[in-house]
């Protein structure tokens, strides 16, 4: 699985063949079908143990809150979310843009990659509710908030995966600024 998910990082999941895969964990090709009966259930299998982990709670903190802390919890998060230092982040999230290509011909990784997109919303969505009972997000309109901050994070991540140069940290604090109330705003 690992050796696929790095073939997939560097090469993408179109180019990579299964006899690379084999190579490259020193076996033979004909011993990968011992273990996946075709590259689809190996790219299925690697998509499941890759995104196992990538979900909305592995990144923010939601629980035990306060006013205080609200604010540098979401905007930390964000940053957490986003490729950097984190070699390793920044290969899930390039396989993710991989999955997201395949998800344009395949059903399968469409719907798996609209749940990962809906968990991610309805995590911000539970997040500002919980900010908005804290008295650090204004109660309205709090699906269109979540909704934002999920497709700024987003690409504000491509964007750094392409090398777009940008102040990342400096879009993400503007976002989180724009939803919270004045006296919880991020200086």
């Amino acid at each position: 699985m690992e050796a696929a998910f790095e073939l997939f990082t560097e090469h993408g999941i179109e180019k990579t063949s299964l006899a690379m895969i084999a190579k490259k964990v020193g076996m033979t090709k004909p011993s990968i079908y011992y273990h996946f009966s075709t590259k689809e259930e190996l790219i299925s299998q690697v998509f499941e143990y890759i995104f196992k982990d990538h979900y909305f709670n592995s990144y923010f903190q939601t629980d035990s809150l306060d006013k205080e802390q609200f604010a540098q919890s979401l905007y930390q998060g964000g940053l957490k979310m986003m490729p950097g230092q984190d070699r390793a982040n920044y290969a899930v999230l390039r396989v993710l843009n991989e999955f997201v290509i395949l998800s344009e011909r395949e059903a399968l990784y469409r719907e798996r990659i609209i749940k990962l997109q809906h968990d991610f919303l309805d995590g911000f969505r539970k997040l500002l509710l919980a900010g908005a009972d804290l008295g650090a997000v204004a109660s309205h309109n709090i699906d269109y908030k979540a909704t934002i901050l999920a497709l700024v994070i987003d690409n504000l991540s491509r964007s750094v995966l392409m090398n777009v140069e940008i102040d990342y940290e400096g879009v993400w604090k503007e976002a989180v600024n724009s939803i919270l109330n004045e006296d919880s705003k991020i200086r």
